[in-house]
């Protein structure tokens, strides 16, 4: 005899939206370090093109990695805060909706399910059972594709780019005062795309891609913006 059909409810499933939300949060750190690590090595190379002095190196070196990871910081917390924003508004619209228009929320989620290519009794079955559960849960993820337990942090945002970009940042700007002059610019190209390397790969997984596409990418943008500041560098200096 077959089994009855069991209808899942919200707990039964998967929590897709937060598994997403973790993978967005790491991919905007793998950025962050990806930007500190190539915004750094073009500044501290730009400036020992144009001097030798490693104090001047260094103070560069750490005021672009002070700048850089506070402005990543801040525009992640404003992106963010726009978004959680905007999902907050989408589910205080759909609070008052159901509260209103019970019947008509109803309905709607039914017709969306049976859109899904459920049968039309077996969607309302699975409507009326989710409703009764959780209606702004079953609301919110089925009709406008958000989790109301799992919002999206600005803070997790801000400290993830803050953080990464900092330790994206000291890769470079390590590499190039620890290093001797005359080898101080080629190590701090080795250096970096060694880092770049590991940055394009984790990325493309991230994403399930093929890694050296994204590999080449980043190694190739990050060589061209270390050439042009070397080349401004020597260029200033020699001027100067």
């Amino acid at each position: 005899m077959a089994e009855p059909t069991r209808i899942l409810d919200s707990h039964d499933e998967p929590h897709h939206n937060g598994i997403g939300q973790r993978l967005n949060w790491l991919r905007a750190a793998v950025l962050g370090a990806n930007d500190g690590i190539v915004s750094t090595a073009g500044l501290v190379i730009g400036v020992a093109a144009a001097t030798t002095e490693r104090s001047v190196i260094l103070t560069a070196g750490l005021a672009g990695l002070a700048a850089g990871a506070m402005s990543m910081a801040v525009g992640e917390y404003v992106s963010v805060s726009t978004q959680r924003d905007t999902e907050e508004a989408l589910l205080a619209k759909e609070r008052r909706e159901l509260r209103e228009e019970p019947e008509a929320e109803l309905e709607e989620l039914t017709q969306m399910y049976a859109d899904k290519g459920l049968p039309a009794d077996l969607a309302h079955e699975v409507a009326v059972q989710l409703t009764a559960h959780d209606a702004l849960g079953a609301h919110a993820e089925t009709e406008l594709g958000i989790d109301p337990n799992a919002l999206t942090s600005p803070w997790h945002a801000a400290w993830a780019s803050l953080i990464s970009f900092t330790v994206g940042a000291l890769i470079p700007l390590i590499a190039i005062v620890l290093a001797g002059v005359s080898i101080r610019v080629p190590v701090t190209v080795a250096a970096v795309v060694v880092s770049l390397v590991g940055t394009g790969w984790l990325s493309a997984r991230l994403g399930s891609a093929p890694p050296w596409p994204a590999v080449r990418r980043v190694v190739i943008g990050g060589l061209i913006a270390m050439a042009v500041t070397y080349a401004i560098g020597s260029l200033v200096g020699t001027q100067v």
